[in-house]
């Protein structure tokens, strides 16, 4: 059930206050007129100076149009002020004392101060000032420039100043909120890119594992069955590897807001991992690493491990028979990932390439990668031969380990 505070809010902003606001203005207002032409009886009524006290009908429907017409300030803010600046200069020009009539054109042109322009404003503000000093002055009971003829300016200073304040503040919370809601509308996006960067890279390297393996099961099976044995159990690591993958992808979408993941985020530490998949796929790989190991943050971790994914599933589809070798380097301020095949290279006039892959979302995926941790990934032929994609990733500051030991040993070239 909705509570009184909300179904108040949805009141207050609604058509109907602003009429019931403007009915009880307007009864307000000409109260006060009718008070003001009816002095109580030690009033000195010689102060009007000839003009008549009492106030007809007529005069007070003026001021009821003044007051009523403020039921529209929001939607015809200029229309209202003048209808209400009108109404009180007839009824001043006709000699009624106007102190209570005139908060009908002064509440107006608030409402104008925190709708239009402080230009607009402005203009708006100077000629009900002058409308309203000459109305005032022309036919004053009480004198030209008695009753409320002095105390105009201040109030019309003052509503000027208080409704451009309300205005501009009004304005800077807008753009806070919309700021907000463009940053809420970035990461969004941001999120939507790295999902789908983190599926394109485990779906289209399971399964181009899985495409080679059956290629060469289906191949050898009527002559070879248990290097078909071999491929078929290939086929079934792989996709058990690639499912488990997405599985930890799919877990942190539905646990956002656990402190703690249920699945290891992919990193260089499953490299031997993934190397040795793509061995059983039938992809002969060497994989050196230099440089002291280090360990990385997170971001830069699955980047790198990301990088050497996607280039080793090209290999295994475009560069036909090919040898591959994974080149790591930690250096003090980067890791160096070097991916390089002795395929055939780029098909003629398909841009596809072999550990490039096709121009499309492999090479962007990766370029993407390395430009959110602030680095860089070039691919191209190799001279000779073959295809290469380098990578070099900024390390800002090294992590210590969890159990607070010095980083390892220098690794001089180990090759694996």
């Amino acid at each position: 059930m909705e509570d009184l505070a909300a179904i108040w809010r949805r009141w207050l902003g609604s058509p109907v206050r602003d009429a019931v606001l403007a009915v009880v203005v307007t009864f307000v207002l000409v109260l006060g007129a009718y008070s003001e032409g009816h002095p109580n009886q030690q009033f000195d009524l010689s102060q009007f100076h000839g003009h008549p006290a009492p106030h007809p009908t007529a005069a007070l429907t003026l001021v009821a149009v003044a007051g009523l017409a403020l039921a529209w300030r929001r939607r015809y803010p200029i229309t209202v002020l003048a209808v209400s600046t009108t109404a009180v200069a007839v009824y001043s020009l006709l000699g009624y004392v106007n102190g209570a009539a005139l908060l009908a054109p002064i509440l107006a042109l608030y409402a104008v101060a925190t709708q239009v322009s402080a230009r607009r404003t402005v203009v708006a503000a100077a000629v009900t000032l002058a409308v309203l000093l000459a109305a005032t002055a022309t036919n004053n009971p009480v004198g030209h420039f008695g009753g409320g003829f002095d105390i105009i300016p201040f109030m019309v200073a003052a509503v000027v100043f208080a409704g451009i304040a309300v205005a501009n503040r009004r304005a800077y919370v807008a753009s806070i909120q919309d700021r907000a809601e463009q940053d809420v509308r970035r990461r969004i996006d941001e999120e939507r890119l790295r999902i789908a960067r983190e599926l394109h890279d485990v779906v289209a390297h399971t399964m181009a594992t899985i495409n080679v393996q059956a290629g060469v099961a289906a191949h050898v099976l009527p002559t070879k069955p248990e290097a078909a044995a071999d491929a078929l159990q290939a086929i079934k690591t792989a996709s058990k590897e690639g499912l488990r993958e997405l599985r930890a992808i799919l877990n942190v979408l539905r646990q956002a807001d656990d402190a703690d993941p249920v699945q290891p985020v992919p990193g260089l530490a499953q490299l031997d991992a993934l190397v040795e998949g793509s061995r059983r796929s039938g992809l002969p790989i060497t994989l050196t690493v230099t440089g002291t190991p280090f360990p990385l943050p997170a971001a830069v971790d699955l980047a790198a491990y990301r990088i050497v994914q996607e280039s080793l599933t090209n290999v295994i589809r475009h560069a036909g028979p090919a040898d591959a070798a994974v080149s790591l380097r930690y250096r003090r301020d980067e890791i160096a990932i070097d991916v390089t095949d002795t395929g055939h290279g780029p098909a003629a006039g398909s841009g596809t390439g072999a550990v490039g892959g096709t121009a499309g979302h492999g090479q962007a995926g990766m370029r993407e990668r390395a430009a959110a941790v602030g680095g860089t990934v070039q691919t191209g032929p190799r001279l000779g031969g073959g295809y290469q994609v380098t990578a070099r990733l900024p390390v800002h500051g090294r992590l210590t380990s969890a159990s607070g030991a010095p980083p390892a040993a220098p690794v001089e070239g180990t090759t694996r």
